[in-house]
């Protein structure tokens, strides 16, 4: 019996939960270290994942793993991955020690508390980052759809108390305020996901009645019903597939965050504190768009054709709305928040173009925005929490007090922006594309969240970093060693992915390539004729 690569990749953050959890409270510092050691064996575990994964050889998943869990329900322990996930779990894996860094403090007793000022302990919030790191990681591994929705709910409860237990001190209004704030963003991001979830379930349900209608004995394997679909065993009327489709594109859009299901989110994000809310955007929220392309695309194809106009429409009302929201921000972390929305919706747009660069892009744009959002929110945190403000007015001049501080974040930002020569420009090239070969007035209309990019963005860096230097950040720090340890790698990243990004996409292509096989669709044929289709023609 093999090694349970997977399965162990998995469990290490859970079991770095309950380890740092059972710390005692006395000794915080060595909770911080602990943490901080489990994620990095996590991290060393899905790098292994990706050196053992071969791009090109035969068959949808590898690294299988299949076990019999409630037998007679149906219900297995299954667990696989493809380019795709093995992507994403690279990401999540690299992230959370940088997470763990830059929250390093975040959960410190306060100096003076009072009734109204409690802090949860230090060990709870570590505890949480890899409780959630554990989950996300199950998600992208899980082939079972039954396993895949346990943790894709589950991984709620830990965010909720992320948000609402830990979130940023330096809201205004005085703590009574801010505690509230974060109580309604935590109740808020719980019960819409928890609405999606439910909803989901009910679709799980049906697909499972569906499946034991047709085959005998009901089953969730992703692989089991796709190949029975392939093979003319298991055909789903179009009504049922279309409502089941629309039971799972629902929890996932709440997720993603698309519009207008995405309203969560920017209060999740401004109530948190700067690792929690990269957290959320550059991890948690990818479950959602990953789950579009595993489940919705490969288990229901006719209606993801049927609901691809709708869907491009909506992800352009949210490419669209993200920005100019974004623009009007007065609230640095609600800017960066609205930003996401806009690029979420490419993610979205991407995958729905039905094209190989459509949804190559957008898979590379899932791991690029993770990188370029992390880099950029982080290096805010660090910001704000010198500050003390979360509002953009409260600065200027800040690139000649703390220099670094501000190279790094104008980095970040440009990134952000998708200039040229940085990771995500590869994406959203891709992504506009693979749409335009497809739906050319999508492509074009979309074009303009690029524009309002640029303008939030610079004017953000503008107002915040150039200027005269106000009183209140003549005398900020710069960026301090454990800061640096956290941006750099990020920019290192961004500079690498950007000029170089044939690692990613060998590796996320041939599961493009299945997806699309799956659905049925191939990419457009170019209206100019070919040098070859020209000579045969003649």
């Amino acid at each position: 019996m093999s090694f349970p690569l997977l399965t162990a990749t998995a469990a290490v953050p859970a079991l770095g939960a309950i380890a740092t959890a059972a710390v005692p409270a006395a000794k915080r510092t060595f909770a911080k270290w602990l943490a901080l050691l489990f994620s990095l064996a996590t991290l060393v575990l899905a790098a292994v994942v990706a050196v053992r994964f071969a791009p090109g050889a035969k068959g949808p998943f590898q690294l299988t793993e299949s076990h019999a869990w409630i037998k007679d329900f149906g219900v297995r322990y299954e667990l696989g991955v493809d380019g795709i996930a093995v992507a994403l779990i690279a990401l999540t894996a690299l992230l959370v020690p940088f997470v763990i860094l830059a929250g390093w403090h975040d959960a410190d007793p306060l100096e003076e508390p009072t009734p109204n000022r409690r802090w949860r302990p230090t060990q709870g919030f570590f505890a949480l980052v890899l409780a959630v790191e554990a989950m996300v990681v199950i998600s992208f591994e899980a082939t079972d759809v039954f396993l895949f929705y346990i943790f894709f709910e589950a991984m709620l409860i830990p965010m909720y108390f992320l948000i609402g237990g830990f979130g940023d001190r330096a809201g205004s209004g005085g703590e009574e305020h801010s505690a509230a704030l974060r109580s309604q963003a935590a109740v808020k991001f719980l019960l819409y996901n928890l609405a999606g979830g439910l909803i989901m379930l009910a679709a799980v349900i049906g697909l499972y009645a569906a499946t034991a209608d047709q085959l005998g004995s009901g089953t969730f394997s992703l692989t089991e019903i796709v190949q029975a679909r392939a093979d003319g065993k298991l055909a789903l009327g179009t009504g049922t597939e279309r409502l089941l489709f629309l039971g799972f594109f629902f929890a996932f859009a709440v997720k993603a965050p698309l519009w207008p299901l995405h309203t969560w989110l920017p209060g999740a994000m401004g109530e948190s504190t700067a690792p929690v809310a990269v957290l959320i955007t550059a991890v948690v929220d990818k479950v959602g768009t990953f789950a579009m392309l595993r489940f919705c695309l490969q288990l229901f194809p006719e209606a993801s054709s049927w609901a691809t106009p709708v869907i491009l429409v909506l992800a352009l009302i949210s490419i669209l709305y993200g920005a100019l929201l974004a623009v009007g921000q007065r609230d640095i972390k609600r800017l960066i928040a609205y930003a996401s929305i806009s690029h979420f919706g490419f993610i979205i747009m991407g995958i729905f173009a039905m094209t190989s660069q459509g949804q190559g892009g957008a898979t590379l744009y899932m791991v690029n925005h993770g990188i370029s959002t992390a880099a950029l929110m982080l290096v805010a945190g660090f910001l704000i929490s010198r500050r003390g403000s979360r509002l953009i007015a409260d600065y200027g001049g800040v690139q000649k007090a703390a220099p670094v501080l501000a190279g790094t974040f104008l980095v970040g930002g440009l990134a952000t922006l998708s200039l040229p020569g940085l990771a995500p420009f590869v994406s959203e090239f891709l992504v506009l594309v693979g749409t335009f070969s497809r739906y050319p007035a999508v492509g074009i209309v979309a074009t303009v969240g690029i524009v309002l990019a640029a303008l939030y963005v610079l004017v953000l860096y503008q107002r915040t970093m150039t200027g005269p230097v106000k009183a209140e950040v003549r005398t900020m720090p710069d960026l301090k060693a454990r800061e640096l340890a956290v941006v750099a790698p990020l920019i290192a990243l961004l500079l690498f992915l950007g000029v170089y990004p044939k690692p990613l996409t060998d590796l996320v292509n041939p599961a493009v390539d299945h997806t699309l096989s799956v659905v049925d669709q191939h990419d457009p044929r170019p209206d100019v004729p070919v040098k070859a289709d020209a000579e045969a023609a003649k």
